[in-house]
């Protein structure tokens, strides 16, 4: 087992984050590779990383065998084939959200990762945002008691993000953002065992997919919720989630330097809200790579595996088959089993 992480990063636009990551841990940042040499460029000026340590050639990467632990931040259609060189490789690999676009790549993914003996991890980053980690302890201390239903939104506006590798009809908002409000509520409640869903289509004509998407689901335990997507609203950027318990309610979002609590006393009655204050950190990178890092040195078990991730990415799969049928749609979670 390796004692000392040799990192490298693939992917520098949306990647910078996860050299601050690596760094604010202080392991050694081996090389960084982006396709883009602009990018490649800036990335290495703003970190001191110098030319020689700059690729633009991902395998230059796998076949370093120096290097052991890679994160992999590039557009959701390349994931599988990098993910899978980099394991074949031994490398340990943090791999950005969505793990992939297919049922088929997430086949792949998680038959490379079982045959392989390096850790793999999906970067789901919401389970590291403060507020989040925040209301998984209150729910699981039992203050707003049994939940019996639970919201989340992703409202993001991509009129100014929409490019080449975002309009592929494969990578639907539902999959490519929404993927985060759905695991958000799968790590707080569990695996929605039916969705139905419906979209519209009245905000980014560069896209062939829907622009907006709300889905019910049926959990297991007498428990519903609802995810909404919106990838064109007019407004800022947030996550807003409320989790409803038999002895409470909890409001919070990823954004906000605040969460508002609601409990009952003895006789039931509701008690005025509580406010909780929580730090903002919407991309909590370091904490994600402390994790990883932790999991690898110390041989334990990764919590966002391959199979994990892919549990998110076969509901939001559901999710846009049943706003296409206008039918019901049962989560296939039988093709992750070992």
């Amino acid at each position: 087992m390796e004692k000392k992480l040799v990192v490298a990063n693939i992917g520098m636009q949306f990647g910078m984050s996860h050299v601050e990551g690596a760094m604010s841990c202080g392991v050694e940042i081996a090389a960084i590779c982006d396709c883009n040499e602009a990018n490649l460029r800036a990335a290495g000026e703003r970190y001191g990383i110098p030319e020689e340590k700059q690729f633009t050639d991902y395998m230059d990467i796998v076949n370093n065998k120096d290097i052991n632990v890679v994160t992999v931040a590039i557009p959701d259609q390349q994931h599988k084939k990098v993910a899978c060189d980099l394991l074949r490789a031994g490398k340990h690999v943090l791999c950005e959200k969505p793990l992939a676009l297919t049922r088929e790549d997430l086949e792949e993914i998680v038959k490379v990762a079982d045959e392989s003996d390096a850790k793999f991890m999906v970067g789901q980053i919401c389970r590291f945002t403060p507020a989040f980690e925040k209301a998984k302890e209150i729910v699981e201390s039992g203050t707003i008691g049994e939940i019996y239903f639970i919201e989340s939104e992703y409202a993001h506006d991509y009129m100014k993000l929409v490019d080449t590798w975002r309009s592929d009809p494969d990578r639907h908002g539902v999959i490519g953002g929404g993927c985060h409000a759905v695991d958000l509520i799968r790590w707080l409640v569990g695996d929605p065992q039916e969705v139905f869903a419906y979209g519209t289509h009245k905000l980014l004509p560069q896209v062939s997919y829907d622009d907006a998407t709300i889905a019910i689901m049926k959990f297991d335990e007498n428990v519903a919720g609802k995810v909404f997507v919106s990838t064109g609203c007019k407004r800022d950027y947030t996550m807003r989630t409320v989790i409803y318990g038999t002895k409470g309610t909890l409001i919070c979002d990823n954004t906000s330097p605040t969460m508002t609590l609601f409990v009952t006393d003895d006789d039931g009655n509701t008690l005025p809200a509580q406010t909780i204050d929580v730090q903002v950190n919407n991309h909590n990178a370091a904490k994600e790579f402390e994790v990883f890092a932790d999991a690898i040195l110390n041989d334990k078990p990764v919590l966002t595996d391959a199979r994990e991730g892919s549990k998110t990415v076969e509901v939001c799969l559901s999710i846009v088959e049943s706003s296409k049928t206008g039918k019901p749609v049962r989560p296939d979670y039988e093709f992750l089993k070992k």
